[in-house]
């Protein structure tokens, strides 16, 4: 299915009785037009681009200087940030084993498929597409839902606790480097 797209303005669509009941709502004397009504969609088409100076004053100096946040960067950060949860799990657990090995695991549906999605997006080198993204995304998804199976099914010793917190420190990665320039 193809989708078309058009540089023509959207049709403004009005209500054909609005003035009717603008009017009738208005005390006597005082009849509202249709220009003194708020109109969402005509605000919306006037929005207006900052200018460089604008965005400085309101953002900063460095608001023009690109990221230095790769996507490498940020399987490192995660991969990182799983190590130092798995040693917080080992150290404060008891018994220790388990829980380590679990955190580990954790941190890996992580940064395994995220490391992938990195490679990928490497290999394509600027071809990028919506669709490639896309599936790029796909296989992301699908590696780490087929991680949290094969766990689930071949490793009888998993702690849930540990697996789950140490995945979700290591998924809020992306956050910090977006904050983080």
């Amino acid at each position: 299915m193809a989708v078309k797209a058009s540089n023509q303005k959207p049709q403004q669509r009005h209500d054909e009785h609005r003035e009717d009941r603008i009017g009738s709502q208005a005390p006597a004397g005082q009849r509202a037009t249709h220009d003194d009504a708020w109109d969402a969609e005509q605000q919306d088409n006037n929005i207006v681009p900052l200018t460089r100076a604008e965005a400085e004053k309101l953002f900063g100096p460095n608001v023009s200087r690109p990221s230095r946040v790769t996507p490498f960067k940020v399987v490192i950060a995660q991969m990182v940030l799983s190590l130092g949860a798995t040693l917080l799990w080992w150290l404060f657990y008891k018994p220790p084993g388990a829980a380590a090995l679990s955190a580990f695991l954790g941190g890996a549906i992580c940064w395994v498929p995220s490391a992938l999605f990195a490679a990928r997006l490497k290999k394509l080198s600027g071809a990028e597409t919506v669709m490639s993204w896309m599936i790029g995304e796909a296989l992301k998804m699908g590696t780490t839902i087929a991680m949290f199976i094969a766990i689930a099914f071949w490793y009888h010793d998993v702690r849930w606790i540990p697996l789950l917190v140490t995945y979700l420190i290591a998924l809020k990665t992306y956050w910090i480097a977006l904050a983080w320039r």
